[in-house]
């Protein structure tokens, strides 16, 4: 009975280093070795480059949306002195005859009150009376108001300077974004080239803030193309182009470590009826030229970052740029037209 008690523990003992020995082993061993670097980005980019455009496109179209501001903010400040100059030449006036009749009533009124007192009855007594209190009254007015009208011109004045200030520190900021931009380009092409004209603005604007900055917007909203998500903007990009009659595949979000797809706020168009193929040609490299232009030319209205096609690279500050991004199709944007948004 002992031996059989003793075999039974035994065999307890061995079925638990069982059940801990396969426990182990289904656990993944702790590795002290670096996680595997993402895909190399299917469009040629690279995370250097696609952080050193979006800081220099965004940077440029932000600065570029202020100055605008400030410029139409000079053209109202312009106007507003316009109108008090013109206001404060008729003040001068008022208040230089005021002045002539100070020094005519030897400058306390005695011809006034002259007239009072040689009233011949109680009426007319108050009569001349209010009519002194009019002119009175009428005078320290014109004087305040003048006052007044001097003040505002010349706190306008110094609001203009301060316009012009910043519009000479906003063309500053866009040169260096500029120059951000297209040292970032450089071992990419960078040369200027003719680049893909799309006639008129034709899209309806996306929302701006009161002073004509884009906001920033998230990845809020359902990506029709994928199971994805885009900024709302983006949409509307999208939507609009749809709308110009460009309904040829496209593919919006996508998983990626750097650019602008991973944020929603890039799609890939293709230039294919058929999706991503070859390099384009014929039909197809129209349809590209078309609708890259048409990006271009509603550019202020969508909130374009860049645009990428057929070697060929657009941003606000540059304009058309040549673009190597590799040698197959993907990488060279001979096959789709790439949109990035703010």
């Amino acid at each position: 009975m002992r031996l059989i008690r003793i075999s039974r523990i035994h065999l307890v003992v061995g079925c638990a280093f069982a059940v801990v020995a396969a426990l182990l082993l289904a656990v993944p061993p702790v590795s002290s070795a670096p996680s595997r670097p993402a895909a190399a980005d299917p469009e040629g980019g690279s995370s250097a480059l696609n952080k050193a455009l979006e800081t220099a496109s965004r940077g440029y179209v932000e600065v570029k949306a202020q100055l605008q501001a400030s410029q139409r903010k000079d053209q109202e400040l312009n106007g507003r002195i316009a109108k008090l100059e013109e206001q404060a030449a008729l003040s001068s006036r008022d208040l230089q005859r005021v002045a002539a009749t100070a020094y005519i009533d030897g400058g306390d009124g005695l011809r006034l009150l002259s007239s009072v007192l040689q009233s011949a009855t109680f009426t007319e007594l108050l009569q001349r009376l209010s009519y002194v209190d009019h002119l009175s009254h009428r005078d320290t007015q014109q004087i305040k108001h003048a006052a007044y009208e001097r003040r505002l011109l010349t706190d306008s004045r110094e609001q203009l300077k301060e316009e012009i200030r910043k519009q000479q520190q906003h063309a500053k900021e866009m040169a260096q974004s500029k120059a951000d931009a297209e040292k970032a380009l450089a071992r990419f092409g960078g040369s200027s080239t003719a680049g893909y004209d799309g006639g008129a603005a034709s899209a309806d604007p996306a929302p701006r803030n009161p002073d004509g900055t884009w906001s920033q917007e998230s990845c809020a909203v359902k990506d029709p193309t994928t199971n994805g998500c885009l900024t709302p903007r983006t949409l509307h990009a999208f939507n609009e182009a749809r709308a110009a009659g460009f309904s040829r595949y496209t593919r919006c979000y996508r998983v990626e470590r750097s650019g602008e797809h991973g944020k929603g706020r890039a799609c890939d168009f293709a230039a294919a009826t058929g999706g991503f193929e070859g390099a384009a040609s014929g039909g197809d490299k129209e349809y590209g030229n078309r609708l890259a232009g048409w990006f271009i030319s509603n550019n202020e209205r969508l909130g374009v970052l860049y645009v990428i096609w057929y070697r060929q690279i657009w941003l606000p500050s540059t304009g058309w740029r040549s673009y190597s991004g590799g040698g197959n199709p993907s990488a060279a944007h001979t096959n789709h037209v790439h949109l990035s948004v703010q």
